[in-house]
């Protein structure tokens, strides 16, 4: 019985390959090319709004939308809603206390994000420091988040390359080409793509290490010892002028986040040390409290030490040659807060985490919906809310371009992943050969396979 079983199974197997590998069209194959498709008609939409917003007729200089007060009133507002959206979830810790969990990275990046635009809008000048550091922040979890990837799903395959270039670039380029600006406008979009394949890199640098019989340590030291030499011997030498190539912006950019992917993958590194100190001081039911106390001292220190070191630089010209080697002494400081209690650890806002998941779209729209003229400009919506109007009327405009920019960020995340799901699929189809070769089997023979329960058993294996 059990023998007929398995020969009734095969034979389904075997109906199954001739009706995929005999009669199956591509498109049938792909299953998700509808999917695609479909995102590439939207995506159609959200340009053509995107350029509708660019191309406003009716603004102002953004120079003079100069105002301080209205970039802390705002960030309040973020507070308010913040503090209002709190979620504490029990179940966080149930494989053990959580350090910087995707809702807290994804709550992170949602108030950092809000914190840049708001400074694009508002041209808050003196945030510049502060700024420079959420930027690098971004990059520092670019290697933080893909050396924890690679080092556990050691996954090297082109699936997960394209499946990431998608993600990052898609919809940046789209728009670069659509609005005709320069892509170098979106410049964290290279250094977030750069920082992925120095991670990749990397961590497949340690997995040849592994293979040779080096040891879980010394593989990934080495490696990043080896991928620290190579940043040095780039960026610390004249062959770091190659970026001018590509453009003076490039030029800047790429120097003044040059270490700070590296420095994800250091921290990634020593991340199962910080986790084991985690369930040291918070997991049993009563936390180390000096531990716990000298945690908050340390990250408030740090966070002193840099302002009172960098971060009060007036001159950015001065701050900005500094800034490479100094700007993970706040972001260390922000995690030890952070993360300073079992209860804070399981706790974060859900506001904050939404704005976080659309951070990629949100900065790159920002410069041509909520802003205009490629960011140089504001958009006036509503008559009379220009750059000398009334302060209700241009708050009451500026929401009104938040009420379309947000929603519209969202939709071509909504796209971007679709395109990004769809374009890995059919990578995997052509890349599987098994699955996109023909079957080589004739109906006749595929009648005799099908006919007999213990004969098919074995024709199908041979098949």
């Amino acid at each position: 019985r059990r023998m007929t079983e398995k020969g009734s199974q095969n034979n389904n197997t075997t109906e199954d390959q001739i009706k995929y590998g005999k009669t199956m069209s591509f498109f049938e194959k792909w299953k998700s090319s509808k999917d695609f498709v479909s995102a590439q008609l939207q995506v159609l939409v959200i340009l053509a709004i995107a350029y509708v917003g660019n191309t406003w007729p009716t603004s102002y200089p953004r120079n003079d939308n100069h105002d301080p007060k209205m970039f802390w009133v705002m960030n309040g507002a973020l507070l308010v809603a913040a503090l209002f959206t709190f979620k504490h979830d029990k179940d966080a810790s149930s494989r053990g206390v959580q350090l910087l969990s995707r809702p807290q990275t994804e709550e992170w990046k949602g108030w950092m994000q809000f914190a840049f635009i708001m400074y694009h809008y508002y041209r808050v000048y003196y945030v510049y420091n502060e700024i420079r550091v959420f930027v690098s922040a971004y990059v520092w979890m670019t290697g933080f988040g893909n050396f924890l990837y690679f080092d556990k799903k050691q996954d090297f395959t082109i699936d997960r390359v394209v499946s990431m270039w998608l993600r990052i670039n898609y919809f940046p380029i789209l728009l670069s080409f659509a609005l005709g600006c320069p892509l170098e406008l979106y410049y964290v979009v290279p250094l977030h793509t750069v920082g992925f394949f120095i991670t990749m890199f990397t961590c497949y640098m340690a997995t040849i290490f592994k293979g040779q019989g080096m040891g879980y340590w010394k593989s990934n030291s080495l490696a990043i010892f080896i991928m620290l030499a190579i940043h040095i011997a780039f960026y610390e030498t004249p062959a770091v002028n190659f970026l001018k190539i590509f453009s003076d912006e490039y030029h800047f950019r790429f120097q003044a986040d040059k270490y700070s992917a590296w420095m994800g993958i250091l921290s990634a590194l020593f991340w199962r040390r910080f986790k084991e100190y985690m369930q040291w001081a918070y997991a049993s039911s009563q936390p180390k409290l000096l531990a716990m106390w000298l945690q908050r001292l340390a990250g408030a220190f740090l966070i002193f030490f840099w302002y009172y070191g960098f971060g009060y630089m007036s001159d950015k010209f001065m701050y900005n040659p500094l800034h490479p080697y100094v700007f993970w002494i706040p972001v260390a400081g922000w995690l030890l807060l952070r993360n300073s209690s079992k209860y804070l650890c399981e706790l974060h806002s859900t506001a904050l985490e939404f704005l976080g998941k659309i951070t990629l779209e949100t900065y790159v729209l920002q410069f041509h919906v909520f802003m205009s003229k490629n960011v140089q400009h504001i958009p006036v919506i509503l008559p009379g809310a220009n750059a000398d109007g009334p302060l209700w009327l241009k708050t009451a405009n500026m929401l009104l371009c938040a009420s379309i920019f947000v929603p519209l960020a969202l939709w071509a995340r909504k796209v971007t992943v679709m395109t990004q799901n769809s374009v890995t699929d059919l990578v995997g189809i052509l890349m599987n050969r098994s699955s996109s070769t023909e079957v080589k089997v004739n109906h006749e023979e595929a009648a005799a396979l099908v006919k007999s329960d213990v004969e098919g058993t074995a024709a199908v294996d041979k098949v």
